[in-house]
C-alpha cells in the first residue's frame, strides 16, 4: 500500500516523537549541545518536515507509480539536513541558545535520521502491520 500524504506526515511525526526523541537524548549526552537545544532542533525538524512532505508529494506526482523508492527516502537526508543547518546557522530556529557547531549538528542529524529510516523500513513494518494497510496512516 502506498502511504498517503497524511500517512507520511503522521509517520514522520510519530517517528520523530519516539525514535527521534530517544536518539536525540542519547546524542545530547555525548555531543557539545544542550538537551534544550537538541530538542528544539528536533522540533524544528518536525515542523519543517511537514513542509518537506508537501514538496515530496508534489515531486511524486511526476513518477508513474506516485511513490518513492526506499533509497530516495534515505537520500533525502542531504537536502533536509542542509536546509536545517542553514536555518540553524542563520538563527531562524527560535529558542536555540547560541551557535551550534556544524559537526555536532551533523552528527545528531545523521544519527536521528538514520535511526528513523532504519526503524521505518524494518521494525515498524513488523510491529505496525495495520499501518501498512491504511496507506501509512497510524490513526
Amino acid at each position: 500500500m502506498i502511504p498517503t500524504l497524511a500517512g507520511r506526515i503522521q509517520t514522520r511525526l510519530f517517528l520523530l516523537a519516539t525514535v527521534g526523541a530517544a536518539l536525540t537524548a542519547l546524542s545530547a549526552l555525548v555531543l557539545p549541545m544542550s538537551f534544550m537545544d537538541a530538542y528544539l532542533v528536533l522540533l524544528a525538524v518536525a515542523v519543517v518536515g511537514v513542509g518537506w512532505e508537501l514538496v515530496y508529494h508534489l515531486l511524486m506526482q511526476f513518477r508513474w507509480d506516485k511513490d518513492w523508492p526506499t533509497l530516495f527516502g534515505l537520500v533525502t537526508i542531504v537536502p533536509e539536513g542542509l536546509l536545517m543547518w542553514v536555518l540553524l546557522d542563520r538563527g531562524l530556529v527560535p529558542g536555540v541558545g547560541g551557535p551550534v557547531s556544524a559537526w555536532a549538528f551533523a552528527a545528531m542529524f545523521a544519527i536521528v535520521w538514520t535511526g528513523q529510516w532504519l526503524f521505518a523500513n524494518g521494525p515498524m513494518r513488523v510491529l505496525f502491520v495495520q499501518w501498512r494497510l491504511r496507506g501509512g496512516r497510524l490513526i
